[in-house]
């Protein structure tokens, strides 16, 4: 891995930013993108750098926001818009190469090292985010180094408009010192875990016994001590933006909700939104998860792994509802949510052979090796099973307000 020239991309404020640029008007100015102001759902998505001086920040709620600062500027997010400057700026990046792996609308990585052969890092670096501001009118900060994690620390340091190197010589003094909750990948049941580990700073977990580490947190652990000291062996995939792996959406409730047949009732819609979105994107998964906020903001996230597969919303609805009714203890809920993850394309699901469909599958194994050598030498996208054909462009294949770009992916790569 030594060698390798990675840039992470972040661009800053992305939907206020985006706004700012169609109405040239609010430029300068405190604006913020939020939900419905009239509802208790209405938070602040995002806002510009002239909001953030005031005290502004994501998830804030509108209400506080506007007490906070009456003069603020709210605008209802603009998808669309959005999904337009994200794939125009993700041609741009992919005017410099094939390596592009989005992450977001507003972010991903590129692996120059080739072109870091006759360019510096820095030059090239310059050159993307001056196009981007002068062809988008949008701006952006890059964190290069020789790895994703680090890349992705070095776009968090100077914000906007900022190009920072981090090297892995650069952690101890650059890193080491801060709090390990502000490591990327690190929230704060993470963060309080390895508290009672007397592991406060991103140095202490660096430097903490590994077996220790292993035993009390698992793999996920040894992997945030790698990247503690700088070790990250990922590669940038352009193929990864395919890889959806999990399908889901939640909402929160207008006021704290105890009623069981009113749940009941919201958990049914989120499934059925679930399945919609699982059809349209032809998967299905066999985990199936709910997520509870109370009103006290405790999170709670539980899962069961069933045998088979489901898509339905029948099948979605009977194993939340039952997994909701086994943990929930009557307490008061905010936000109620439902996920089906470890998903695949139905049409490659794994079925159980019986007597009477082996043979079909027997048929199947030369194209499936097939199709398999191809994707290998082509990539993930080059086939597409001859299942009925995806809904790109409907509703309910929007997957979160961040992520349904992806489908934008499939055209741009062809």
């Amino acid at each position: 891995m030594a060698g390798r020239v990675i840039f992470h991309i972040d661009m800053n404020s992305f939907y206020a930013s985006v706004e700012q640029s169609h109405n040239p008007d609010l430029k300068g100015k405190a604006i913020a993108i939020a939900g419905n102001p009239k509802e208790r759902r209405g938070i602040i998505v995002t806002c510009s750098y002239e909001a953030r001086a005031h005290g502004i920040y994501t998830t804030m709620q509108v209400h506080e926001a506007k007490r906070k600062y009456p003069e603020l500027i709210l605008l209802p997010p603009n998808f669309d818009r959005y999904r337009t400057a994200s794939k125009a700026m993700f041609e741009i990046l992919r005017s410099y190469t094939a390596m592009v792996e989005p992450v977001s609308i507003d972010e991903g990585y590129l692996d120059v090292t080739e072109l870091a052969l006759e360019r510096h890092a820095v030059s090239i670096a310059e050159e993307i985010q001056q196009r981007i501001l002068s062809e988008l009118d949008l701006p952006c900060s890059i964190g290069i180094a020789p790895n994703k994690f680090l890349a992705k620390t070095a776009s968090d340091m100077k914000k906007p408009l900022g190009i920072t190197i981090l090297r892995k010589r650069d952690i101890q003094q650059e890193m080491w010192p801060l709090p390990v909750i502000e490591m990327h990948g690190i929230g704060k049941s993470t963060a309080a875990k390895l508290k009672t580990l007397s592991i406060e700073t991103i140095g202490d977990l660096a430097k903490a016994n590994t077996g220790l580490i292993k035993e009390k947190m698992g793999k996920n652990g040894v992997r945030l001590q790698n990247r503690a000291n700088g070790i990250d062996e990922r590669e940038v995939d352009p193929d990864s933006v395919y890889d959806t792996k999990s399908v889901g959406t939640s909402t929160t409730l207008p006021f704290d909700e105890t009623d069981d047949e009113n749940l009941k009732a919201i958990i049914r819609k989120l499934s059925e939104k679930v399945a919609g979105r699982l059809e349209a994107k032809e998967l299905a998964g066999p985990t199936v998860s709910i997520q509870t906020r109370s009103a006290d903001w405790q999170n709670r996230t539980r899962s069961i792994t069933l045998k088979n597969t489901v898509w339905k919303a029948d099948d979605i609805n009977r194993e939340a509802w039952q997994l909701f009714m086994k943990h929930w203890n009557g307490e008061a809920l905010r936000l109620v949510g439902v996920t089906v993850s470890n998903v695949a394309d139905k049409g490659e699901m794994t079925e159980q052979l019986s007597i009477f469909n082996f043979q079909e599958h027997a048929k199947e194994e030369p194209i499936m090796e097939l199709m398999t050598k191809l994707e290998s030498r082509f990539g993930k996208s080059m086939l597409r099973r001859g299942t009925k054909l995806k809904k790109t462009s409907s509703e309910d294949s929007e997957t979160s307000f961040s992520k349904d770009f992806l489908n934008d992916h499939d055209h741009d790569r062809k």
